[in-house]
């Protein structure tokens, strides 16, 4: 791989976590090895992270922020901003729960192995969605089944 070819990798790069860059594989590199699946669990595990210090600020800020307002209005637009908030921290909750599935995937040896059926996701997919356990052409078939159960 030629140094533009990195540096383009490492520009496109959507991880979901700052600070790790992109997973270059060497030339002739098994498909998870060793090094890919460190990588990838230091992905899952930042994430994690990032995640319940999101948690955590946001009792805080409830906490701080919580006030008897005697205005209804007033009372009424907190609410609904905590309300936001809470749905929004429940969305992370369950994101949570996957990364921790995903995890326990990688330990067993199963992680970066399509669910349905069994070719490999991809570096580039797994970048992207590190929870990932459909390969492109499954995870669409599922949507597109999806999609006409819902019409």
């Amino acid at each position: 791989m030629t140094a533009d070819n990195v540096a383009y990798l490492r520009r496109k790069a959507a991880l979901p976590v700052e600070g790790i860059d992109p997973y270059i594989p060497e030339d002739g590199e098994a498909y998870m090895s060793d090094n890919q699946l460190k990588h990838f669990r230091d992905i899952l595990v930042a994430w994690k992270l990032a995640l319940m210090e999101e948690v955590d600020r946001t009792v805080g800020h409830m906490k701080e922020e919580a006030s008897n307002f005697s205005d209804p209005a007033d009372r009424a637009t907190q609410e609904e901003e905590f309300a936001l908030e809470l749905r929004a921290r429940d969305r992370e909750r369950k994101l949570i729960r996957k990364i921790d599935n995903t995890i326990s995937r990688l330990d067993e040896g199963d992680y970066g192995y399509c669910d349905a059926c069994g070719v490999e996701i991809g570096l580039q997919r797994l970048e992207v969605r590190p929870t990932a356990d459909l390969c492109i052409d499954c995870k669409t078939t599922q949507e597109i089944k999806e999609k006409q159960l819902a019409s």
